[in-house]
């Protein structure tokens, strides 16, 4: 689907596909690229089928109360195809689209997720995504607003994602789970093995239910 999207959009491999249309010169450009790749995700989603274990995770998360964030670069219509025909009766807040900017790999859209769990700590000083409440801090709405990292001070609170787990297949969730400060898992497949490696993941599973045994035995 990449791949196609890049094509469409006559830019290399190795050019992010939503920095190229943000940089497009006239709003117009942007639109139209912008239509061009959701036409591509509409197509894509008609075939869309569940990942293996992905039924006994969600069970075993629900049965646990375990608080579940959707961070992702698609547009709201996969997502909610996605939730509707594979994951009816489970609970995501929030979701966090491609219309939350800036996007993965960038870290503030997995801070947002800890900020509005309320898992927030005392900043020492570093970039951060400050609580909802501090002082001259104006949030963004998680949805379509520009909700970056900021200079914080001392003592500032500001999201915490050390208690959160990003899941994905790529190299933007890796590193925006890793820039988070959450723990990476790579959901290996033929595409992004080389990933497995990378400093940016933690640990590595095949299936999606694999994740249950590294959190019943403390892995991650």
């Amino acid at each position: 689907m990449f791949s196609e999207m890049r094509s469409t959009l006559g830019i290399p491999r190795s050019r992010d596909i939503l920095e190229h249309v943000y940089s497009l010169p006239t709003p117009t450009q942007q639109h139209e690229a912008m239509e061009a790749i959701r036409s591509i995700e509409r197509t894509a989603m008609v075939n869309q089928v569940a990942q293996p274990g992905l039924e006994r995770l969600m069970a075993y998360l629900d049965s646990h109360n375990i608080r579940k964030g959707i961070c992702t670069r698609n547009f709201d219509a996969p997502v909610h195809n996605l939730l509707s025909k594979f994951l009816e009766g489970s609970h995501f807040h929030p979701i966090v689209t491609r219309d939350f900017r800036p996007p993965k790999p960038d870290p503030a859209g997995i801070l947002h997720i800890a900020r509005s769990w309320g898992l927030v700590h005392p900043s020492h000083g570093e970039a951060g995504l400050p609580d909802a409440g501090s002082e001259g801090h104006q949030p963004a709405s998680g949805q379509a607003g520009l909700d970056q990292l900021v200079e914080t001070r001392a003592g500032e609170s500001v999201a915490d994602a050390s208690g959160l787990i990003m899941v994905g297949d790529s190299i933007d969730d890796m590193t925006a789970g890793h820039r988070a400060g959450a723990k990476t898992v790579l959901l290996v497949n033929d595409v992004n093995r080389e990933l497995v490696d990378h400093e940016h993941t933690d640990a590595v599973i095949s299936r999606l239910d694999e994740l249950i045994e590294l959190l019943e035995n403390g892995l991650i």
